[in-house]
C-alpha cells in the first residue's frame, strides 16, 4: 500500500509560496500527497486536493464546517504523517486528526511565528497561548521557525512529543541573487529609475503590524541629505491610502513609491540598495531572507524575526520600533558609504546560502520525517 501525507493550513496558496519543495521531496520518494485548505489553486505534486472552508478568523462560523470536512478526509484515508500550518489550519487539522493518532498517524505542526510572544499585546496571550499549549498534546512534533518560539514551547512546558526548531521555509537562492552593474543599470531604467538614485524596499501589506508609517517618518528625516532616496512599496491593504497622506504631510510624496500586488519582487529585489522593514512582529520574515539572498544589507526594527536573521554591524542593524532618528542614520551611513553596502550585503547572501536556502530547509525537514518514519515502519530513508 502507498503510503500518504497530508498537508493542511488556511489557504491553498500557502503550499504554493511556501512548501512545494518539500511536496517534491514526498512525490520522489513514492508517497502519495494530499492537500486539505480553502481554494481551488492547482498544485504541483499533488495528488488528491480538498477545498476546506477554513476561516483565519477563529470566530467564522464556517470553520465548524471545515472541521467537520477535515476530519472526514482524515477518518477515511489511512494517513502515516499529517503535517498542518497556519494557525487556523493548526488547530482545525490536530483537533480533527486525534482519532487518526491513535491509530498510528504521526502529527506535524509549524508555528510560523506564535502569535503570543515578547511585546505581543495581552489579548494574544489570553486568546492565542491557551489554545496552542492545549493543542501541543496532539501533536507529535512541534515546529519552531525562530529561537525565541522555540524556548518559549521548551520554557512553558509545551506537551508535544518533540519540539523542533527548523530555519524556516527557504528561499530559493538560485532565483534571488545579486546581479552585476550593467544589469542593475538596465533593470533601473526599465522600471523608471536612474542609475544614482538611493532605491530602498520593502514588501508588504499595509496593516498596523507591518508599520509602512514608520519608513515614512524615517524618510524625511533624510529627505535633504539624500535627495536622491527613493522608498519603494510594494504591496496592498486597509492603511496604503493614510500611508500616501502621510507621505504627502511630510513632503516625501515625491521619493515614495506605491508600487501596488506585485509578482515580479525576483526582479525587482537585487537592482535595490538596501532592504528597509517596519514589522512589529515576525515570525521569520521571507521578504528579509529574500532581500538577503540578493545582497542587500538591511536594517529593520527589532522583533524576534529580524533578530534571527540580521546580525548588527555584520549584515545590517536592528533598531527600536519607535527610533527613526536611528533608521535615518543608518540609512545615511549606507548611502554615504557604498563599502558598506558591498560588504554587508556579501556577509546576508552568505548567511542565507549557508542556513536558510531551499536545500538547507528540505534536508532539515526531511530528517524529522525520516526519523518518524523509521520509528513507524522502521525503515530508513537517507536524506538527499
Amino acid at each position: 500500500m502507498v503510503n500518504k501525507v497530508l498537508f493542511c493550513a488556511t489557504v491553498d496558496y500557502h503550499f504554493k509560496a511556501f512548501h512545494l519543495p518539500i511536496l517534491k521531496w514526498f512525490k520522489e520518494k513514492g508517497w502519495e500527497v494530499h492537500i486539505a485548505a480553502c481554494g481551488e489553486m492547482e498544485l504541483p505534486y499533488v495528488d488528491q486536493k480538498y477545498n476546506i472552508p477554513i476561516q483565519r478568523s477563529p470566530f467564522k462560523a464556517k470553520n465548524i464546517t471545515a472541521f467537520q470536512e477535515l476530519k472526514k478526509v482524515i477518518n477515511k484515508n489511512d494517513y502515516k504523517i499529517i503535517h498542518c500550518h497556519t494557525p487556523m489550519g493548526g488547530v482545525l487539522t490536530r483537533l480533527a486528526a486525534k482519532q487518526a493518532r491513535k491509530n498510528g498517524t504521526k502529527v506535524f505542526y509549524t508555528a510560523h511565528g506564535f502569535h503570543f510572544c515578547k511585546g505581543s499585546p495581552v489579548m494574544n496571550w489570553l486568546l492565542y497561548y491557551p489554545i496552542e499549549k492545549g493543542l501541543a498534546r496532539y501533536t507529535d512534533c512541534l515546529i519552531t521557525i525562530n529561537d525565541e518560539d522555540y524556548d518559549l514551547a521548551k520554557s512553558h512546558r509545551f506537551r508535544a512529543g518533540e519540539i523542533e526548531h527548523v530555519h524556516g521555509v527557504g528561499v530559493d537562492t538560485s532565483r534571488f541573487k545579486p546581479i552585476d552593474k550593467e544589469d542593475r543599470r538596465e533593470r533601473r531604467e526599465r522600471f523608471g529609475y536612474k542609475d544614482d538614485d538611493f532605491l530602498m524596499f520593502y514588501a508588504a501589506e499595509f496593516n498596523q503590524n507591518k508599520n509602512q508609517q514608520f519608513l515614512i517618518k524615517a524618510l524625511a528625516k533624510i529627505k535633504d541629505t539624500i535627495p536622491n532616496a527613493r522608498l519603494l512599496l510594494a504591496g496592498e491593504g486597509i492603511l496604503q491610502d493614510s500611508c500616501k497622506k502621510l507621505a504627502s504631510d511630510l513632503g516625501v510624496k515625491h521619493m515614495v513609491e506605491f508600487l501596488g500586488y506585485r509578482n515580479d519582487i525576483v526582479n525587482l529585489l537585487p537592482m535595490c540598495d538596501v532592504a528597509v522593514a517596519s514589522s512589529l512582529r515576525e515570525g521569520l520574515p521571507v521578504n528579509i531572507m529574500e532581500a538577503m539572498a540578493c545582497g542587500l544589507p538591511v536594517v529593520a526594527t527589532v522583533n524576534r524575526g529580524h533578530n534571527e536573521l540580521i546580525v548588527n554591524q555584520f549584515n545590517g542593524w536592528t533598531i527600536g520600533p519607535e527610533n527613526t532618528n536611528e533608521m535615518a542614520e543608518k540609512i545615511i551611513l549606507l548611502a554615504t558609504e557604498e563599502h558598506l553596502i558591498t560588504s554587508l550585503g556579501k556577509n546576508g547572501r552568505d548567511r542565507v546560502e549557508r542556513t536558510y536556502s531551499v536545500n538547507t530547509i528540505v534536508i532539515e525537514k526531511s530528517r524529522l520525517y525520516e526519523r518518524f518514519i523509521e520509528e513507524m515502519e522502521g525503515i530508513r530513508w537517507v536524506a538527499q
